[in-house]
C-alpha cells in the first residue's frame, strides 16, 4: 500500500510543476474542464501567481497539491475559488481537480477534497461549496457524493471539445 500523499496549499515556488500538471490534465481530460490546453498555454504559468501567493487563502480562495511521499512530486491538485459578488459571497467553487494517472485509486483525490473542505468550514460566511463534473464521469461523481455532495441540476451540452458536445452535472455541498 502506497503512503498518504502530503497535502499542503501550492505557493509560487510550485508554480512550474503546477503549470506542468494542469497541462497534462487539460490535454488528458479536455472534455472536464473549461479551458482549453491552447488558452493555458496563451495565459502562461504567471496568470496562477497571484493565487499561489496565498493573499486570498483565508478568504477561500486557494489552491492545494499532493505529492508523494517519497520524492515530493506533485500529483494531484484542486482549488477553491469563492465568489465575490456581495450576494454569492457564501459560495464558492471547487475548479481545477486532476490526480495524474500514475496516482490514481490510491486515495489522492479523496485525500485533496478532504482538506480542501476542512479549510473551506473555516472560512468566515461560507455556506456553499459547488462544482461542475462531466456527466459522463462517473469515477469523479461517486468521490463527490461520498464526501457529502449532491447534484442539483445538469447544463446541457454544456461544453464543447472538438466539436462534441458534453453535458455537465452540477453540485454542491452545504457546510
Amino acid at each position: 500500500m502506497a503512503p498518504a500523499p502530503l497535502i499542503r496549499q501550492l505557493n509560487p515556488a510550485d508554480r512550474d510543476a503546477f503549470f506542468q500538471l494542469r497541462l497534462r490534465a487539460l490535454l488528458a481530460h479536455p472534455e472536464s474542464f473549461g479551458q482549453s490546453h491552447q488558452e493555458a498555454l496563451e495565459r502562461g504559468p504567471q496568470h496562477y501567481d497571484a493565487v499561489l501567493q496565498g493573499a486570498r487563502a483565508a478568504e477561500g480562495n486557494f489552491v492545494l497539491g499532493a505529492f508523494t511521499a517519497e520524492d515530493q512530486a506533485l500529483i494531484g491538485m484542486v482549488g477553491l475559488t469563492r465568489q465575490e459578488p456581495i450576494k454569492d459571497l457564501h459560495k464558492a467553487s471547487v475548479v481545477g481537480m486532476y490526480v495524474a494517472a500514475e496516482a490514481a485509486g490510491r486515495g489522492v483525490g479523496r485525500a485533496l477534497l478532504t482538506e480542501l473542505l476542512a479549510r473551506a468550514d473555516r472560512v468566515e460566511g461560507l455556506r456553499q461549496i459547488q462544482l461542475v463534473v462531466a456527466s459522463k464521469n462517473d469515477a469523479a461523481r461517486r468521490l463527490y457524493e461520498s464526501v457529502g455532495f449532491r447534484p442539483y441540476g445538469r447544463e446541457i451540452e454544456g461544453l464543447c471539445v472538438n466539436g462534441v458536445f458534453s453535458d455537465l452535472d452540477l453540485m454542491a455541498r452545504f457546510i
